[in-house]
């Protein structure tokens, strides 16, 4: 059973000693030498007294701010002599991340022309789908064919089987990129005033100023929840996914349409998450991976989350993540630290087939209409992108009435 460790019980705070806890994914034993374990283990102190009862009046202060006791528990951990020690050992690349992982702040270099990323000028109703797609500056020819393709802002028809694509089977779509900043010097040149151009073009672009490196897109994944819960107060669902992904818009707008017509859709949408749900995993601790998370930083399994080619959740839930992730530390790995705030709230992913995050078994490649059952498949490049969606409108017809993988 997983039970939330910020949930709240009665206790006499003048005990001397805690009371049980909660067994959560990562480890809360004192004696655990792991960076990333003591970080969060303080920090759990400050927003549960039950883990500190003789000081929990002070910790537990509802005036101070979140990223306040993610900073002050990043300077108790500091002066732990053996995670000091520890610090040294890490990879280059982990050491990069811990130097920056308490700071969020960061500064907006660009924002789209719309109030929630590019969308329809004229509409009376709320978008069903915000379309949030990570890239990055020079990755011009990846944003430019989900333009043409599936990354379509406006109203969007969907493909609903035994029906024509007339406007009662749509939904309005808007879409924004998520970029951070690449080092000119490393990059050769300098692409700010192009990058502004083309956000003066299509209106779609939301930068921030910190270095887009792949440890850093947990970073990106929790300020892109800051603006939406800034900016984005009636769209129903984001996609949240990467530029290299085929996603079938139209398929996915019937799947999530059916889901509001639901009976208890209301109730339900709060924890809503679908994508290709990940289960027992653990930390790879193979040095040579770029998922290498070393003993000295993590112990621990992972939560269940879904692979991060692209996954679909409610708005509401991004809101609801974006408080959560102010609790936890950031995590190198961005698809498990979804994972991580999805389990502090008690929901779990669900899992859907049509969600390919590692492509087509073989068994079913060269099978007709194969598109047509899916709503996401990785990978994908520019040029396949663009044929493969002239091939899935040219086959509509003699495919509209495909269900979804199952």
């Amino acid at each position: 059973l997983n039970m939330n460790p910020y949930f709240e019980a009665s206790q006499n705070l003048n005990k001397s000693h805690p009371v049980p806890v909660p067994q959560s994914f990562w480890e809360l034993d004192s004696n655990l030498e792991p960076f990333w374990n003591h970080l969060q283990k303080i920090t759990d102190q400050h927003f549960n007294p039950m883990l500190h009862p003789n000081s929990s009046k002070r910790r537990f202060n509802k005036s101070t701010s979140y990223e306040f006791l993610l900073r002050q528990s990043f300077s108790e951990v500091s002066d732990v002599n053996s995670i000091k020690r520890n610090f040294d050992k890490l990879p280059q690349q982990i050491q990069d991340f811990v130097r920056n992982m308490q700071k969020r702040d960061y500064p907006t270099l660009i924002e789209p022309n719309g109030v929630c990323g590019v969308g329809a000028k004229q509409k009376k109703e709320a978008s069903l789908l915000l379309l949030a797609i990570k890239t990055k500056e020079l990755n011009f020819k990846n944003r430019q064919a989900i333009r043409q393709t599936w990354g379509k802002q406006g109203w969007v028809a969907a493909h609903r089987p035994n029906s024509s694509r007339g406007k009662e089977g749509g939904a309005f779509v808007r879409r924004v990129f998520l970029l951070g900043k690449e080092n000119p010097e490393e990059l050769g040149v300098n692409i700010s005033e192009l990058l502004q151009q083309e956000n003066n073009l299509y209106g779609d672009i939301l930068q921030w100023d910190f270095r887009d490196t792949f440890f850093n897109l947990t970073l990106k994944d929790v300020l892109f929840w800051r603006w939406f819960s800034n900016s984005c107060d009636r769209t129903h669902f984001v996609f949240k996914g990467d530029e290299d992904v085929f996603v079938n818009t139209p398929k996915m707008i019937t799947h999530l349409k059916e889901l509001l017509k639901e009976p208890k859709a209301r109730s339900t949408m709060k924890d809503f998450m679908v994508g290709d749900v990940i289960r027992g995993a653990t930390p790879n601790r193979l040095s040579s991976s770029k998922y290498y998370i070393p003993h000295s930083f993590y112990k621990g399994t992972y939560p269940l989350y879904a692979g991060g080619g692209g996954v679909v959740y409610s708005g509401l839930l991004t809101k609801r993540l974006y408080n959560m992730s102010k609790k936890i530390h950031l995590f190198p790995i961005d698809d498990v630290y979804v994972g991580m705030c999805m389990f502090q709230l008690n929901a779990s992913p669900i899992h859907h087939p049509a969600f390919l995050t590692f492509d087509f078994p073989k068994k079913e490649k060269g099978e007709p209409c194969l598109y047509h059952r899916i709503m996401l498949v990785h990978k994908r490049s520019p040029q396949q992108l663009i044929k493969l969606w002239a091939d899935m409108n040219n086959t509509y017809t003699q495919c509209k009435d495909m269900p979804l993988r199952s």
